[in-house]
């Protein structure tokens, strides 16, 4: 079984099917890639997962365990965490700030001791700076730890956006459109951090429009069109899928 398994998931808004009856699975280790034409059904699909909508029928499956109809927050415990497509992060903290709230699923200590400022809740403090500072190395984003949000570059932001995501140490990372807003060089730098997130041994599973990228760094890709999913394999295979070119370059482009 794979480590993240989608079963004949299926959405529907009144009478437009979102999702319709899609199937596949995410190997540990692996960066899995859903691409498609605008209302394909790729956001819908990652909020199924996610938690931010419950399934109509279907099953999500992660480490073989159902999560179906799991509270977002509760999915975030067992180890899946997702970024949007539009950053969403408090624009007046500073960044290391930003990265800290992002490590509060990892909190332990509970209410009482956090009133009382028990060594355990302490001790956790101290964790949880460490880790955020790693992140904010490994993110190249060191010296402006103090600086608030709002004053960074949009890149910059998206790099934000990643450390606080990484930072709880994720088993699974979805990414919602990473390059939406990037220029040319942005995108590349963007690559390079997913790639460095994927070497810390996280699975990725990203939705996202940039072709050029999505061909650079995935290891397989699951094409959507109005709601089904109608070709999967490697990007090799999706490049010549005759159906896939159809949708993207023919009749299918609506």
């Amino acid at each position: 079984m794979a480590f993240l398994e989608i079963r004949n998931l299926c959405r529907s808004f009144g009478g437009l099917r979102a999702v319709g009856d899609v199937s596949f699975g995410v190997e540990q280790g692996a960066i899995k890639a859903v691409i498609g034409p605008n209302g394909a059904g790729k956001t819908t699909l990652f909020n199924l997962i996610a938690g931010h909508l419950r399934p109509e029928s279907g099953d999500v499956l992660f480490e073989e365990r159902s999560i179906y109809g799991f509270a977002p927050h509760r999915i975030a415990e067992r180890g899946i965490l997702r970024t949007f497509q539009n950053i969403k992060l408090f624009s007046h903290m500073t960044v290391l700030d930003n990265v800290l709230v992002g490590l509060h699923t990892r909190g332990s200590a509970g209410f009482l001791k956090s009133m009382v400022q028990w060594p355990a809740m302490l001790g956790e403090e101290e964790k949880n700076g460490e880790r955020a500072s790693e992140m904010l190395e490994f993110f190249g984003l060191t010296d402006v730890a103090a600086t608030e949000v709002s004053q960074l570059p949009f890149g910059r932001q998206r790099a934000v956006e990643f450390a606080r995501a990484l930072a709880p140490a994720p088993k699974l990372l979805l990414l919602d459109e990473p390059a939406a807003g990037l220029n040319i060089q942005e995108t590349r730098a963007l690559a390079k951090q997913i790639r460095k997130v994927h070497d810390t041994g996280t699975t990725l599973l990203i939705v996202e429009h940039d072709m050029s990228l999505i061909m650079d760094i995935s290891d397989e890709i699951v094409v959507l069109s109005y709601g089904e999913k109608i070709a999967e394999g490697k990007p090799s295979e999706i490049q010549r899928n005759p159906e896939v070119i159809r949708v993207y370059l023919g009749e299918g482009d609506a």
